[in-house]
C-alpha cells in the first residue's frame, strides 16, 4: 500500500500550514483575550485565501469551488486544526449541501457563498433536539404560495456572521408501520426576512470568539422558491450531503493534537528538573509516547475514510469510527499536555489551557461520541443481518 501524499497534496499542506501559522497563530492571542474576530478583519483573511486561490475549496470546480477530492480536502481540514476555530471560520467553505440548490438558488446562495460575497450556517439543532433530527419542533406550515416558520434553534455556529441560514422545520406526519414520523423540510433563510430574528447564544468554555446563535422564528414568511429539494426531502438531503462533515471534525483534531504534540515535545525536550529534561523522565516520556501514537492512529484512520469516500465505497462507519477515534484522542491528549507543562498548562498566557478547553466539545458537535458508536454499532449488526 502506498500511504505517500502525491505532489499536489504535498503542495496543498505545505501551503495551508504556510498560512495559517503566518497569518493566524499571530492572531490568535488578540481573539482569545477580546473573545470577537473584528468583520474587517475576517473579511481581509478572506481576501488573502481568495488570494491564495484557496477560497470554497469543497465545492466542485463547475460551480466556481476548488473541486478538492475528500482526501485532499480532508488535508486542508487538518492544516486549519491547528488554528483557531474563530479565525478558520473566515477560510470559506461554503456548506456541501448547497450543492443541492436548483439553478435559481445557485445564483442567490451558492454562487455568492463561492465568491465569499455571502456566509451561510446550518440550522439543525434545537432545544429538544439534538442528535434527534426526526423530531424537530420547529414547524413550517403552507399558506397559499408561502411557507410560515415557527420555532427557534440554538447552538447555531456562526449564524453571527451569516447572510443567510439552512434551516431544518417539520412540515406535516407521514403514517408508517411503526407511526407517525415528521415530514423533515429544508430551507433557505435570508437574515433580514420579517420574522426571523438571530440572537446571542451561550457562552461556552470552548472556542472563544467562534459564536453560537439562537434563531428565533415567529411567523416567518418565506417562498416555497426557497425550499430546498422537495417537502418532505430534508433528512435525504441532509445524509446525502453532510454526513461526510464529521470528518471535518475529525481532521481538525488531528491537526490540532499535533499542534499540542509538538509544543509539549518541546518543552518536555527543554525542562529541566532535578539536572535532567523532564522528557527523560518515564512518567513524561510515556506520555509522549501515548500521545504520538494515539495522533498517528486518529490521522490514518481520518485518511483512510476520506479516501474510502473518493473510492465511491460505503464510510458511514468509517467516517463515525475516525469522529469518534480522533475526538476523544484530542482530549486525551491535551489533558496530557497540561499534565506535562504542569502550572504552566493551566495559566493563560501559555496557549495549552485553551487547546485543552477548545477539545472538549468535539467530542458533543457533529454528532456525540455516543451516537458515533451507535452508527459503529449498527453498521456491525447489519453486516450480520440484524
Amino acid at each position: 500500500m502506498d500511504f505517500a501524499l502525491n505532489h499536489e497534496q504535498q503542495l496543498v499542506v505545505e501551503t495551508v500550514r504556510a498560512f495559517v501559522e503566518s497569518e493566524l497563530y499571530p492572531l490568535e492571542a488578540e481573539v482569545e483575550r477580546t473573545g470577537v474576530v473584528p468583520p474587517e478583519l475576517g473579511r481581509e483573511i478572506q481576501a488573502k485565501v481568495k488570494a491564495l486561490g484557496f477560497y470554497a475549496p469543497n465545492i466542485p470546480e463547475e460551480w466556481g469551488g476548488g473541486g478538492l477530492d475528500h482526501l485532499t480536502f480532508t488535508l486542508v481540514e487538518r492544516e486549519l486544526g491547528r488554528a483557531a476555530m474563530a479565525l478558520t471560520v473566515w477560510w470559506g467553505r461554503p456548506s456541501n449541501i448547497l450543492c443541492a440548490c436548483n439553478d435559481e438558488q445557485k445564483q442567490r446562495y451558492l454562487l455568492p457563498c463561492v465568491a465569499g460575497e455571502r456566509i451561510d450556517c446550518l440550522a439543525i439543532t434545537e432545544p429538544g433536539a439534538g442528535s434527534d433530527a426526526r423530531n424537530l419542533a420547529t414547524v413550517a406550515r403552507r399558506d397559499g404560495s408561502d411557507w410560515v416558520l415557527n420555532g427557534s434553534k440554538h447552538f447555531i455556529s456562526h449564524a453571527d456572521i451569516a447572510d443567510f441560514a439552512i434551516v431544518f422545520a417539520a412540515t406535516g406526519e407521514d403514517a408508517t408501520a411503526k407511526g407517525p414520523r415528521k415530514r423533515i423540510t429544508c430551507f433557505l433563510i435570508d437574515r433580514d426576512t420579517a420574522g426571523f430574528e438571530v440572537r446571542p447564544g451561550y457562552a461556552t468554555v470552548s472556542h472563544r470568539g467562534y459564536h453560537n446563535s439562537v434563531l428565533s422564528f415567529d411567523d416567518c414568511r418565506v417562498p416555497a422558491a426557497q425550499m430546498l429539494g422537495d417537502e418532505g426531502q430534508g433528512l435525504e438531503i441532509m445524509n446525502t450531503w453532510l454526513y461526510a462533515t464529521r470528518l471535518t471534525v475529525a481532521a481538525m483534531s488531528v491537526g490540532r493534537a499535533r499542534r499540542v504534540f509538538d509544543l509539549t515535545a518541546e518543552w518536555a525536550a527543554t525542562r529541566r528538573q532535578f539536572g535532567r529534561p523532564i522528557g527523560e523522565f518515564q512518567g513524561t516520556g510515556f506520555k509522549l509516547a501515548d500521545m504520538i501514537t494515539e495522533i498517528d492512529a486518529a490521522d490514518w484512520l481520518t485518511l483512510a475514510a476520506a479516501w474510502a469516500l473518493d473510492q465511491d465505497l460505503p464510510a458511514n462507519r468509517e467516517i463515525a469510527s475516525a469522529k469518534l477515534y480522533a475526538t476523544e484522542m484530542l482530549g486525551r491528549a491535551t489533558d496530557n499536555a497540561v499534565q506535562v507543562f504542569g502550572g504552566m498548562g493551566l495559566v493563560d498566557e501559555m496557549p495549552i489551557e485553551r487547546f485543552w478547553r477548545d477539545a472538549r466539545v468535539e467530542r458533543i458537535w457533529d454528532g456525540t461520541s455516543e451516537i458515533q458508536r451507535h452508527i459503529i454499532a449498527r453498521a456491525i449488526l447489519r453486516e450480520h443481518g440484524e
